[in-house]
């Protein structure tokens, strides 16, 4: 009884020392040939729509969820010089409106946002002490939240030439004037080779793993 006690204590112990190598490998092997964050989403070109005249928002014609081409007419807004028309800026799809008929608006005044959902891309923030190691070019697998198990690929576009802390409202430094001392980040953009039918959107969180 005794006997067959330590027997089994050693057959854990092993079992758990081969697990401990093989996790130990397979850590080794990422840190070796990639580079990985889920610091990252998905990005693309915001388009605004504003009003173009002060006036009354007469008509609107937008939906969200529509895309539109550019220049199709979205709206009209009867200024003083008389009725003004509302275009799409560019093609791409409304993925946010607060357009309210018949209510008075100025030069400027957001009425939509869009985005051409044809032409996405992810921005991963890869550490600075990583960076070195990333070149335009390189394959990328892409694990988007929303749908999980279905990886997708694609390549290093363009490398950010500042951290993202540069462009801060609250820059990292104290009352004396010195900075504190954290490892920075720089955003790396990374073209989608294909979204496989997957319903991307702007602001979806991914994580990316970078072939070195």
């Amino acid at each position: 009884m005794k006997s067959s006690r330590i027997v089994l204590i050693n057959v854990i112990v092993i079992l758990l020392l081969v697990a401990g190598g093989g996790a130990a490998v397979y850590y080794y092997v990422q840190s070796v040939n990639y580079i990985s964050t889920d610091n990252a989403r998905v990005e693309g070109q915001a388009v605004p729509i504003a009003a173009p005249a002060a006036g009354m928002l007469t008509q609107w014609k937008g939906q969200v969820g529509q895309t539109y081409s550019s220049g199709q007419t979205l709206g009209y807004i009867r200024a003083a010089t008389g009725s003004v028309s509302l275009s799409a800026p560019a093609a791409g799809t409304i993925v946010q409106q607060s357009a309210v008929v018949n209510s008075v608006v100025a030069p400027g005044t957001p009425l939509a946002r869009m985005y051409d959902l044809n032409n996405l891309w992810i921005t991963a923030n890869i550490a600075e002490t990583d960076i070195r190691d990333i070149k335009v070019g390189q394959a990328v697998d892409l694990d988007v939240d929303a749908f999980p198990g279905n990886t997708l690929t694609g390549k290093v576009s363009q490398i950010g030439l500042a951290t993202a802390g540069t462009f801060s409202l609250l820059p990292v430094s104290n009352t004396t004037t010195n900075y504190t001392r954290v490892t920075q980040v720089i955003p790396v953009n990374i073209s989608v080779d294909s979204y496989r039918g997957l319903g991307l959107l702007p602001g979806m969180s991914v994580s990316v793993r970078i072939h070195k």
